[in-house]
């Protein structure tokens, strides 16, 4: 089955959701949410990744067209991942169904 939207998760550390809003807007996401949260990963999990784990991170929350999903990932990928003081994932996942939201194509019946 073939989806039309699917949203993406972004995690990040504090302070970095604007980051990853401008990367994934240039890659063609038009809006996000963003949901504060506390990460709860162990000593063993830093040690394992090679990072330090800050426990209060945000969560951006995109709904994006499916057909930009890999490059807004990738845009992720490439200014806030791992690697970065962001240290971010993302992950995307199907939409099967959407409401209350607005195409710019889409045509009001009259």
């Amino acid at each position: 089955m073939e989806y039309e939207n699917e949203v993406i998760f972004c995690i990040v550390n504090e302070g970095f959701s604007e980051s990853v809003m401008e990367a994934a807007s240039r890659a063609g996401a038009r809006g996000g949410t963003v949901i504060r949260s506390r990460g709860t990963a162990n000593a063993q999990a830093e040690k394992l990744f090679g990072i330090t784990v800050q426990p209060q991170k945000e969560i951006v929350m995109m709904l994006v067209e499916s057909r930009c999903r890999n490059d807004i990932l990738h845009a992720l990928y490439t200014s806030i991942g791992l690697e970065t003081p962001g240290q971010g994932i993302a992950f995307s996942l199907p939409v099967d169904a959407v409401v209350g939201v607005y195409k710019p194509n889409d045509q009001k019946e009259k």
